[in-house]
């Protein structure tokens, strides 16, 4: 990057540079013309982004500058991919005319020949503070998120730009990454220094992050005097806001986007999930990315985006206030036994614009004469929906209180109907937007130019009788306006001192000129239409603004609408899959009859085979399961799909069931399938522990908890010892609903001291030397785990499979013999009945002893070896040492 102090930089560099150092970590579009430039390391690192040429412009420090550009009527696309790679870019602007910068110069005495015309930041462009349609995924919100720890209470307050929806909470500093696995922002800004936030995340002055400071702004923002009407918010909810408005003020240089009053989020009003369980179901977005193979992608039935988004927060927060959940279902059951209404509801929904992203547009002032198009044409269809659904019998609550936000902007559509055309232009630079009759100023302007460029027409036929020449034409452009052109051979003609024409300018082969008359016909045109053009724009800025004070009650149409979609989608989706409305309880307990998996019956369907539906009952003397059976079995799909099951029913969705009745479930756990972290230095067994240390940790008797093979990734009597303590510990100390997937048969033995533990396995046989999998799950312990018959199915070749088959043998002989590994737990005393012993005072000679023992030494590398080898040499006492112990 050339240094600021270079000796003798051009205007232009100078001005650059000033603007580069602004712009910080972002990339600089600098606009010049009709393209965005980037120079130096930006241009270097935007080109092999967007895979576009690179070259060279000038010097500068004695070495040529580095540049490449990009169209500014095509720049969106290309900032979209800027965005998605993770860069952050600075918007360089024009702030003044060429005529403002030569008057300038001139007060300031300077040569205008010289001078520059001013550029400023106008926006930094962020990931998490995008409006614009091209930028923004349909179906997915863009969340912006700022943090702030105050009193041992980190404050989150949540801002959806594009819609304007805000959302302050609090959690625990331990709870912070379930809540942001849970909001998944696309950006998250944290206080300078703040060791606690994503490692992506955005620092900001500590002092933007006051509490006092963030009251004051949000009181600013939404003109009142007091936010006693919004909510209870605690100090470091309002520290976190503070900080999320004052970015949202320096990405914008001044212009805050629409903010709908914040919402206060209580703690405990939605179920917790951890980002382990979340990312173990799948809810949002599958384990290879992207919505397919997703829950939301079996689920989601929304006709539009907005309906989309708002399913997606559902499923992302189950609630847990019964009575919230039922409304959520009745209004699915409503739309679910009208099938005509269903279709002819989302017939009408489906052409609806996506309202409160038109609205995030106008507001921050970033809209088109189309945003204002579709606000009329969405409002218009909200009326009518309003007008059909009003006084629906049997209609519930929830339907009418939605159908009650669907009106109230009769004046504002008439406004916008009679001002606009019926399809508004995305640019507005043009004009042509405002329709003919709303304002017979300008209808008289256009006239006037529509009469001109008439009169135009009749001179250039005039003009060719009048030289003979008919080839002639009157032609215009940016530079010289309007002019006469002639071929070259015609030219001598009209160069005559008498002829009535001037000559502009000689091209290869032809010859451009002027006349008095054709002069002043451009001028009225110029000043017709420019008078036309600033009249549509003061029309516009109207419109804008009587948008912008109806912004909260359009808001609350838009989200009205998009819970209507989801009602329908919803209802769209049980009767596609044959669904059931779940009943919600307020007790302990799980029954689900006829349960299915909705992403992997889904994936089936497509094949044409049929999933194998199951039964779940837990209760509080029945409480664990213990599920066997071989892999491939259907033992994790088991697991997940009850999980699935009871999210869904606490979202407000109708489930994949013959029926079931769901206890209400604070947080919900999932530990099913594990990978290494690399970048954290875990292996897949160390992700493993942690996982089940959380859920040990966190659960409570109403938690609902899925577990897949604990112990599977160490040792044999490792894995054994740790699956068993596991089990006993969420038998006995939490006491709450938990599926246990195992391989290990010796927990079968647990049924014997654990009363609420049952034995169960999915169903499998060997038919004629192939394994046939029944993906039933039937009551019992598993008889065996088939594993070579899997292997078998898996390609593993003849010889191994036969040679693991004479191990097999000679393992269960000697396990015959001996008792099996499990021989002996059963003397043991139960979880909760076991004493610690007293702590005995170690020689550290005896604790290098138990050092040793507990190394994993095939698991450990030459340099943890050696690592391991020094410390325990550090460990030791010295020679002296040794001897005054002994004296």
């Amino acid at each position: 990057m050339a240094a600021l102090d270079d000796p003798k930089p051009t205007p232009m560099m100078a001005q650059y540079l000033r603007l580069r150092e602004e712009a910080g970590d972002a990339l600089l579009f600098y606009r010049m013309g009709d393209f965005f430039e980037l120079f130096f390391e930006d241009a270097k690192r935007a080109a092999a982004i967007l895979d576009i040429a690179l070259t060279t412009r000038g010097e500068h420090g004695g070495q040529a500058i580095p540049m490449c550009g990009v169209p500014v009527h095509s720049a969106e696309s290309y900032l979209a991919r800027l965005i998605k790679a993770g860069c952050r870019v600075a918007i360089a602007e024009q702030v003044e005319t060429p005529e403002e910068a030569k008057a300038r110069a001139k007060r300031e005495g300077l040569p205008s020949s010289k001078v520059l015309v001013g550029r400023s930041i106008v926006r930094l462009v962020t990931a998490g503070t995008l409006t614009e349609e091209a930028l923004l995924e349909p179906r997915r919100a863009n969340v912006l998120v700022a943090l702030a720890e105050l009193r041992e209470a980190v404050g989150v307050a949540a801002v959806d730009v594009s819609t304007g929806a805000m959302v302050l909470e609090e959690c625990a500093p331990d709870h912070l990454g379930a809540v942001l696995a849970r909001i998944s922002p696309s950006e998250v800004v944290v206080p300078e220094d703040w060791p606690h936030g994503p490692d992506e995340a955005i620092f900001r002055p500590r002092s933007t992050f006051a509490s006092d400071a963030g009251a004051e702004r949000l009181k600013a923002v939404h003109g009142v005097a007091t936010l006693d009407a919004f909510g209870a918010f605690s100090r470091a909810m309002l520290a976190a806001a503070g900080g999320l408005v004052s970015y949202l003020d320096h990405v914008g240089r001044g212009n805050l986007p629409l903010l709908l009053p914040p919402v206060l989020r209580e703690s405990r009003s939605t179920m917790a999930m951890d980002a382990a369980t979340r990312g173990s179901l799948e809810i949002l977005e599958s384990a290879q990315g992207g919505r397919a193979g997703s829950l939301i992608g079996a689920v989601d039935r929304c006709v539009t985006g907005a309906g989309s988004r708002l399913l997606a927060e559902d499923l992302s927060a189950p609630l847990l206030d019964s009575a919230a959940i039922e409304a959520r279902l009745a209004l699915v059951q409503f739309w679910r036994d009208r099938p005509i209404e269903r279709a002819q509801l989302r017939d009408i929904l489906r052409a609806i614009p996506d309202l409160g992203r038109a609205l995030g547009r106008v507001v921050a002032g970033r809209g088109s004469p189309r945003d204002l198009g579709q606000l009329r044409d969405g409002l218009s269809e909200a009326a009518r929906l309003h007008h059909w659904l009003a006084g629906a019998p049997d209609a519930p609550a929830l339907l009418e209180k939605v159908t009650a936000r669907l009106t109230g902007h009769g004046a504002l559509t008439d406004l916008l109907s009679r001002a606009l055309v019926p399809s508004p232009p995305t640019e507005r630079g043009n004009g042509g937007f405002i329709a003919d009759g709303y304002d017979a100023a300008l209808d008289e302007l256009r006239a006037t130019s529509g009469d001109a460029r008439r009169a135009i027409a009749a001179m250039e036929a005039r003009y060719r009788e009048e030289t003979g020449i008919a080839s002639l034409k009157i032609r215009h452009n940016g530079v010289l306006g309007y002019f006469i052109e002639v071929g070259a051979r015609h030219a001598d003609a009209l160069m005559a001192p008498n002829s009535g024409f001037t000559h502009r300018q000689t091209m290869a082969g032809a010859v451009r000129f002027n006349s008095v008359k054709l002069h002043e016909e451009a001028a009225r045109i110029a000043e017709a239409g420019g008078h036309a053009l600033a009249c549509e724009e003061a029309h516009f800025g109207t419109l804008v603004a009587e948008v912008v004070a109806a912004r909260e009650s359009i808001a609350a149409t838009a989200a009205a609408l998009a819970r209507l979609d989801v009602g329908a989608g919803n209802a769209e989706r049980a009767a596609e899959g044959d669904w059931c409305r779940p009943e919600i309880a307020e007790d302990a307990g799980l029954a689900i009859t006829g349960g299915r998996h909705p992403v992997v019956e889904a994936a089936l369907a497509k094949s044409g085979e049929r999933f194998v539906a199951n039964d779940c009952h837990l209760s509080g003397d029945n409480r664990l399961w213990l599920i066997g059976g071989p892999n491939m079995g259907g033992k994790s799909t088991f697991l997940r799909q009850n999980a699935l099951i009871v999210l869904l029913a606490q979202a407000g969705v109708f489930v994949p069931a013959s029926a079931a009745r769901v206890g209400l479930v604070d947080r919900l756990f999932s530990r099913v399938g594990a990978a290494d972290n690399l970048a954290r230095g875990r292996s897949t067994f160390m992700v493993e522990m942690v996982e089940t240390a959380a859920i040990l940790a966190q659960a409570t008797d109403r938690s609902f908890v899925i577990l897949d093979e604990v112990g599977r990734g160490t040792s044999t009597y490792d894995g054994l010892a740790l699956a068993w303590a596991v089990a006993e510990a969420v038998h006995s100390q939490i006491a709450c609903r938990c599926l246990f997937a195992t391989h290990y048969h010796e927990l079968a033995r647990l049924a014997e001291t654990c009363e609420a533990l049952s034995l169960h396995h999915v169903r499998a046989r060997e038919w004629q030397g192939d394994l046939v999998l029944l993906h039933e799950v039937a009551d019992g312990p598993a008889d065996r785990s088939y594993g070579l018959a899997v292997a078998r199915l898996a390609g593993v070749p003849a010889p191994v499979v036969a040679r693991a088959k004479a191990v097999l043998e000679k393992l269960e002989a000697t396990r015959e013999a001996t008792g099996g590994i499990a021989a002996g737990l059963g003397d043991l005393p139960l979880f909760a009945a076991m004493r610690a012993p007293e702590p005995a005072q170690a020689t550290p000679e005896q604790q290098l002893a138990e050092a040793l023992r507990a190394a994993d030494l095939d698991a450990l590398s030459p340099r943890e070896a050696l690592d391991l080898l020094y410390e325990w040499k550090r460990a030791l006492p010295t020679a002296a040492g040794r001897a005054s112990t002994k004296a």
